[in-house]
This record gives C-alpha cells, sequence and structure tokens, in this order.
C-alpha cells in the first residue's frame, strides 16, 4: 500500500484490545522508503565477550527503571542505549505527567501499572531525589447533557476500575479555584492524585542509580544483530562495541522493541510510531495555571480511532507551562522533527481550557515519538518462541507513571528464572546535585561558602551556578555535553534558551575535561559547535 494512514487503518480494524493476540504489520509500505535505524559512529571492542547476566536494551524510563531494581540482587547487569544520553527518545520527550488512569478500563496492563506506578510515585522520586509534585487534573467539559453520563462513569472508574480519587467538580465550585479557566466550562472530572514530574530527569536518576550499584551502562551502542540456538534461546548479541554473550535479554527497545524482536526470532507484535509535539511556555505564562486541565469535546471524530490524544496544559515541575501533545501517526521512527500545524492544533484547542494562554509566550518546543501496538497496551511477558528474553514494548503514555511498578514485576521475573542472592550493599538512595535556586539565603550562604562556585551565576533565567555544572559533569554517566549538562540542570533552559550561557557551559565542560572548546559538542559526537576560531593565526591569515 502507498498510504502509511491506510495501512495503520487496516492493521487497527483487526487489533482486538485487551487480547494476547497482537497484530504483526507485514503490509510493504510503497509510498516512501522507510528510514533505517541511526547507528552511532562509535565502533571498537569494548564489550566483546563479556558475559553479564542481564542484558537490557534501551536507555529510556523502562529500561533504566529495571536496571536499577535488578541491582538488588547478585546480578551483573548491563544496560546499551544506541543515543549519547539517556532519556533521548519518548521518555525525554514527554509531558512529564503522572496519570491517574481515569481514562483506562481495567484489565489492561496500562491500568494495571498505572494504579501501582501512581501510588509509589512519592517513594520512588524521594529515595531518587527527584522533583515531584502532585498538582491534580481537572478534564472539563462544555456540554451540559454530558453531566449524568459522565457522574455515572465517575462513579465506574472509581468504584469498580480503583481510581480512588475521581470525583465530579460544579461549574461554580470549578471557576472559583480556577479563574483563569474558561467560562464555557459546565462541570469537570477532578483527580487529586495527578501530577508532574521532570521525565528526563527521572530517567537520568534511575542510570545513576543503577550504576551507582553496580550497574554497566553504555551510551553510544547500538544492537544490531543476535544469534539463537535450536530451542530459540539467545546466544549472543552482537552490537557497534563487540559481542555479548548474556543469560537473559530485556527488550526495552522503544520504537525498534518490534525490529529487537525479529533479531532474536520472535516478533509477536508491531510497534507503529506516533509523533507528538509539546511546547513549552515561559515562566511568566504560570499565572494562568497551576494545575493540569483539558477540555473534553465529545463529537463523532472521537471515535474514528482508539488512541485520539487531545493534550492538555499544566504547570510543569519547573514551573513552565507546557501545552500538548498532539498525535500523528509516522513511518518515521527517529522523526522528531516540529512543524507549525502540530503547534497550532495543540493551541487552537486549549484556548478553549485557559483563553489567556498564547502562542507568544512559547521559548521552545519539542516533539517526541510514542512506541504504541496496535493493540494500545503494554507487552510485559516472556518471548513466545524465545525463552530467554522478556519483551518490555509497547510502553506509551503513560508509561512514565507505570515504569516503577513494571520494572518490579520484571525484576520478579528475572529473579524466578536466575535464582540470584540479594545484594546486601544496594542503596536505594541517590543524592542528586545541590539546585542553589531551591535553597534559602541561608543555606545558599552555607553552600557558597563550602564552595565558592556556588556563588557564580552562570545560567540567570533559570539561576544557575558553576558549581552546579561541574557537579553535573563529575556525576556518573554525564556526557561532556551541552545538552547533557542542560537536562541534568538546566542551564539554557530558560526564556533566552542557552543564548547567554551556552558559551560558558561550554567553558566549563572543556576546563574540566580538558578539551578544546571546539571539542565540546552540544548533544553527540556529531553535534558540532564550533569548528575552529574565525581570528588570528592560519585561518585569519
Amino acid at each position: 500500500m502507498d498510504s502509511w494512514s491506510d495501512i495503520v487503518d487496516v492493521c487497527s480494524s483487526v487489533a482486538i484490545h485487551g487480547s494476547h493476540i497482537h497484530v504483526v504489520n507485514d503490509i510493504k509500505f510503497t509510498g516512501d522508503k522507510i528510514p533505517p535505524m541511526r547507528i552511532p559512529s562509535l565502533s571498537d571492542e569494548t564489550l566483546s565477550g563479556k558475559t553479564p547476566d542481564v542484558l537490557i536494551i534501551g536507555g529510556g524510563i523502562s529500561g533504566c527503571a529495571i536496571a536499577r531494581e535488578l541491582t538488588k540482587w547478585n546480578l551483573s547487569v548491563m544496560l546499551l542505549e544506541k543515543e549519547a544520553d539517556f532519556a533521548l527518545g519518548a521518555s525525554g520527550s514527554n509531558d512529564g505527567e503522572v496519570h491517574v488512569g481515569f481514562d483506562l478500563s481495567k484489565g489492561s496492563l496500562k491500568q494495571k501499572y498505572v494504579l501501582l506506578g501512581n501510588k509509589i510515585f512519592d517513594q520512588i522520586t524521594d529515595e531518587l531525589d527527584v522533583p515531584f509534585k502532585r498538582i491534580g487534573q481537572y478534564a472539563a467539559f462544555t456540554q451540559s447533557w454530558l453531566f449524568i453520563p459522565i457522574c455515572l462513569l465517575a462513579l465506574w472508574r472509581r468504584f469498580y476500575d480503583g481510581v480512588w480519587d475521581t470525583r465530579i467538580v460544579t461549574r461554580k465550585k470549578l471557576l472559583k479555584k480556577n479563574s483563569t479557566f474558561s467560562k464555557k466550562m459546565k462541570f469537570a472530572v477532578y483527580n487529586s492524585s495527578a501530577g508532574v514530574v521532570c521525565p528526563y530527569g527521572l530517567t537520568i536518576a534511575y542510570a545513576e542509580n543503577a550504576a551507582e550499584n553496580g550497574a554497566e551502562l553504555y551510551l553510544n551502542t547500538a544492537v544490531l544483530d543476535m544469534e539463537t540456538d535450536k530451542d530459540g534461546n539467545i546466544t549472543s548479541v552482537t552490537t557497534n562495541r563487540g559481542k555479548v554473550y548474556p543469560k537473559v535479554v530485556i527488550n526495552a527497545a522503544g520504537v525498534f522493541a518490534d525490529d529487537v524482536a525479529e533479531m532474536a526470532k520472535d516478533r509477536f507484535y508491531s510497534i507503529y510510531p506516533r509523533r507528538g509535539t509539546n511546547s513549552i511556555q515561559d515562566k511568566k505564562a504560570a499565572k494562568n495555571i497551576d494545575t493540569i486541565a483539558s477540555v473534553q469535546y465529545i463529537n463523532k471524530a472521537m471515535f474514528k480511532k482508539g488512541h485520539t490524544k487531545g493534550g492538555g496544559l499544566m504547570r510543569t515541575v519547573h514551573d513552565n507551562v507546557l501545552a500538548g501533545p498532539d498525535a500523528v501517526e509516522t513511518y518515521k521512527k527517529e522523526d522528531t522533527s516540529t512543524n507549525a500545524e502540530s503547534i497550532k492544533t495543540v493551541y487552537d484547542k486549549q484556548k478553549g481550557t485557559v483563553p489567556a494562554n498564547s502562542e507568544r509566550d512559547i521559548i521552545t518546543y519539542f516533539t517526541g515519538v510514542r512506541a504504541p501496538t496496535f493493540e494500545e497496551d503494554f507487552i510485559i511477558e516472556w518471548g513466545r518462541k524465545c525463552p530467554n528474553m522478556i519483551h518490555c514494548s509497547g510502553i506509551q503514555s503513560p508509561g512514565l507513571t507505570a515504569a516503577p511498578a513494571f520494572a518490579f514485576d520484571i525484576e520478579k521475573m528475572v529473579v524466578e528464572k536466575l535464582n540470584p542472592e540479594k545484594n546486601k550493599n544496594f542503596n536505594p538512595r541517590r543524592q542528586g546535585v545541590p539546585s542553589l535556586k531551591n535553597m534559602d539565603l541561608e543555606k545558599r550562604a552555607e553552600m557558597i561558602k563550602k564552595n565558592p562556585d556556588y556563588g557564580i551565576i552562570i545560567c540567570r533565567c533559570e539561576e544557575i551556578s558553576k558549581g552546579e555544572i561541574i557537579d553535573a559533569l563529575n556525576r556518573p554517566l554525564c556526557p561532556p555535553t551541552v545538552d547533557a549538562i542542560k537536562r541534568r540542570v538546566r542551564p539554557g533552559m530558560g526564556r533566552c534558551q542557552g543564548g547567554f550561557c551556552s558559551p560558558l557551559v561550554m567553558q566549563i565542560i572543556a576546563e574540566e575535561r580538558g578539551l578544546k572548546l571546539s571539542d565540546v559538542k552540544k548533544a553527540s559526537t556529531e553535534a558540532v559547535v564550533l569548528y575552529g576560531e574565525t581570528k588570528g593565526g592560519a585561518l585569519h591569515g
């Protein structure tokens, strides 16, 4: 077929939601060339001959959470991520909402793990020293005739599906508490347990804690092929950095999970990529919203597909405002480009939530590619033809919320198979980089006295000091790139988007790592910022 949307419609039409029977898409797409997976330029034999007990493929929230939980045991754990840092896929390109599961029915793995994950988020973020706020969520309606049906649905979700905090808020109470909301709202469903977290911050924290507890994590490392024996077991995994011989393989490869399954001759599902674009607004827009909110429009278009994604507005954990995402099917698994149409779609809808919200406050935007199956549910199970592979696949929204919970179950699956002893030295607590901005004046003074670099502000927008940048560089698993520092301590995340502080950040990286300024990259070895001097010497002459 020459139309990708037609292929998606055909496969979706035969998918059985809630079933363990999965659609495998082998329809040949003739409308364009599907881009191959990007392979890192790095090539060496660093991993040749290694024999880990567990090999995890993928450094998103799923892989990093699983790696951390497995270090509770005396197991040699290895994680491979093909990008130059963690959370560069969907795990770092989502809205950071910790969901409550109101839109999910009992019986799905999504619903099971979202309910469990939401409950333990306070504990997990406390252990990993990651900011987390429960700010509540409103799903508002503008059609009065929906009041009785939605009330019944809310009761069903609360008492049958277990979404315990579901309640209806009338128009009067809704607008009294949220004066900036649209006056067209008639009522809303409210869940107090909804929250926000930094998605890439949590992923990195999981990775650091896993490394602190003995896991080996490798960036710029792609899985290229696998060998299996006559019983279907994986015997070796070939990467761009050598061949590895694991006992158990965990497939947490996101949009490439079905490709990894194919390497293991265990492809019983298909991933079809879905792009979603979010916009980030300046912190001054935060006066318009201090919660998570969206307007739900009931119309015929909603029922054409089972994965409609309207997006919403939310106050982020860092006090920006985020709008989005939308949902656009794509055959390009690594297409994170952003177009004006996606931004317009989101903002046209969100004017119905908070009319004062404006595109003029946008300071940046980003696009992620989600990894759904046609059944729109997670896959957490042992291989069907490959006895030593666990599939952690189809992890799309609300995968961030669910990851802490399904990581526990995958830990149990591995322990049952390998029967290891407990790691008596496991430390669940990870200490993050001190945040100068969040200290009171007394603590700031103490910090600066202890380390004068904390008294030198590099990023004025986000109030990030030189000391924080240096501390981030010296933590486990921090690539010496501008974007890696940005994800860890936020210089460049403010209004100017690094226009003032990026050169200073590059200089600090160069000094700390003994690099030439031109050797400091933006995001990866291929992302060059400076090519050389433009004044003096041979170049000028």
